[in-house]
């Protein structure tokens, strides 16, 4: 294979699975995996994709986001499998924040019946709210379009009326050395918030977000339980030396 086809297949890997180990490429491209790893150094030089322990993940500029809909399009099955041991944690009766994103809309269907109360700055998150008969508190705050969340001076003002049994955030990057991240500070201060106000602390957030880093910092890995989808027994180690981690699987 041609060095030039074996980049073109990497990339198309990378673009459908979002992160890829070195072994993952070899058996689609049969090159060895020496030859993988100058393939993905080179790569990363031209800034086509970013170098991780053991593989590679999608080049992203730490400013950019994703909407709603291309979000909802990635990686559906271990979100659903994060989302569900995520609602197994809330116990009957907990009053709970539900961060906007992808992953915690997923919780939704499974707090049925648990007598919960919510509150929310996820736009997206009320129809299935309303849809499961849950008691919810939408914060005010600045509409973001591109995600439905709500933002703002106002929206943290709004959660500072209440305290929660347990909070669930979304990220868009967790890293040993930077932590949780996302792309806008004032989305960042509002997870922030959220997690100075609940006792139970969770940050929900897939194997493609391990060592993203993006523009704003959240906080630090130990100030939250991951709950992830990672699953390789290096990385999980060298995180849990710093903080609770739950590995679930698809």
């Amino acid at each position: 294979m041609l060095t030039s086809e074996r980049h073109q297949r990497i990339m198309d890997l990378i673009k459908q699975k979002q992160t890829v180990t070195i072994q993952d490429v070899a058996v689609v491209t049969g090159a060895s995996e020496s030859t993988i790893r100058r393939d993905l150094t080179e790569l990363e030089n031209r800034q086509k994709l970013r170098r991780i322990h053991g593989g590679a993940t999608i080049h992203k500029q730490i400013s950019s986001e994703s909407s709603v809909g291309e979000k909802s399009a990635k990686n559906n099955q271990e979100k659903t499998a994060i989302a569900k041991h995520a609602a197994s944690l809330v116990a009957e009766g907990d009053c709970i924040f539900l961060d906007a994103g992808t992953t915690t809309t997923k919780m939704i269907p499974y707090l049925q019946g648990k007598q919960v109360t919510v509150v929310t700055n996820g736009l997206t998150h009320m129809d299935s709210l309303e849809e499961n008969g849950i008691p919810t508190y939408l914060t005010g705050g600045y509409m973001k379009s591109k995600t439905g969340a709500l933002i703002g001076t106002q929206t943290m003002e709004t959660l500072g009326n209440y305290r929660f049994d347990a909070c669930f955030i979304g990220v868009n990057g967790f890293d040993i050395t930077y932590g949780y991240t996302t792309p806008d500070p004032e989305e960042a201060g509002v997870k922030r918030t959220a997690l100075r106000l609940a006792r139970g602390k969770y940050v929900l957030a897939d194997s493609s977000k391990y060592q993203g880093i993006t523009f704003a910092g959240i906080a630090a890995l130990d100030a939250a339980c991951l709950i992830t989808t990672l699953t390789d027994e290096h990385m999980l180690t060298a995180l849990r030396k710093q903080t609770e981690v739950r590995s679930v699987s698809p």
